[in-house]
């Protein structure tokens, strides 16, 4: 990569993926943001940045022809919750909007790197360590967007040769910015309560587990897929990938070693619940391990304790 285009670089994801890629390559990293999202602060400061949005292929195309882009991080998307509240809308970002970044990556000689995540996955899937070739049978808009998102890649690097890759994701957790209305959010609120001082209100049952990650892994894996050797790809459109699952007992009881006081009740959201009951509790990532070196960093307790130094010097 030299030249890297970030779609969605305000989000969850791209706002973290953004400067790390600055930090590590000299050529332009371009913010691409949507109008009433421009990039502020650092982020806007420290490179280039331009308005790109995702179902406008015009606008894609101008910003690669510009910046000379080789590589484009493809991160708009409705997550799980605010998915099957908008339904059209999230198959029109996710989807056609895939479809116009590949278009755009075959005409101009991109690579492509769309996330995907255990959101492919529905109820008839092995819960417990989830195979990498598992049936992928999601019962949500956002799986459904997920799924076809792989395969449509799949079939742009077969028919075209297009470089796409990706790594299915499961939930992210950061505190450099808020929840963006996904099922697994209640990971990252429940951090923002103990911070505050607050009773935290968990939207999960108890033994809801589900798989997770910490964000600077999670950037770092998007970036390492990218510059992996893909001649040793068996798997290309996505990988499974994760660091630690747990469900909302072990994370309170995790919380609670550095927070004694800390509170926290249920007050479950059958949506949610819905939500993450067809998701896997575990997925095995055995084979990004074997075909690019994928391993974690963080675990729960190196996540929590980094969590709760850094993130009242977000909030407070």
């Amino acid at each position: 990569m030299k030249n890297v285009l970030v779609i969605g670089s305000t989000g969850q994801i791209g706002s973290e993926l953004t400067m790390k890629l600055r930090s590590l390559y000299s050529g332009n990293i371009v913010a691409g943001y949507i109008p009433g999202a421009k990039p502020t602060g650092e982020l806007l400061e420290s490179g280039p940045s331009a308005i790109v949005d995702i179902t406008n292929e015009q606008q894609i195309a101008e910003a690669v022809s510009r910046y000379n882009i080789d590589t484009i991080y493809n991160l708009a998307a409705l997550l799980s919750a605010v998915a099957e509240a908008k339904p059209q809308l999230a198959w029109k970002i996710g989807m056609d909007g895939l479809f116009n970044v590949l278009e755009v990556a075959r005409e101009m000689n991109c690579a492509v790197f769309t996330p995907s995540s255990i959101g492919v996955f529905g109820d008839n899937t092995p819960k417990d360590n989830t195979p990498q070739d598992a049936l992928r049978s999601p019962r949500t808009m956002y799986g459904v967007t997920k799924v076809s998102g792989e395969l449509l890649s799949d079939y742009y690097f077969i028919r075209f040769g297009v470089d796409t890759r990706s790594v299915r994701f499961p939930g992210l957790i950061s505190y450099m910015t808020h929840p963006g209305g996904g099922t697994t959010d209640y990971a990252v609120d429940i951090y923002y309560s103990a911070v505050r001082k607050k009773t935290f209100e968990c939207p999960l049952a108890a033994g809801t587990f589900m798989d997770m990650m910490y964000m600077p892994d999670a950037v770092r894996a998007a970036i390492e897929i990218m510059e992996a050797d893909s001649s040793k790809f068996a798997h290309r459109n996505a990988f499974n990938v994760t660091a630690m699952s747990f469900d909302p007992e072990i994370i309170y009881a995790n919380i609670k070693k550095y927070k004694p006081d800390f509170k926290m009740v249920y007050k479950v959201d059958p949506l949610r619940q819905a939500i993450a009951d067809s998701w896997p509790n575990s997925m095995d990532d055995s084979c990004a391990r074997e075909e690019w070196g994928w391993k974690p960093e963080y675990d729960l307790d190196r996540m929590t304790q980094d969590m709760l130094e850094k993130l009242p010097e977000r909030i407070l």
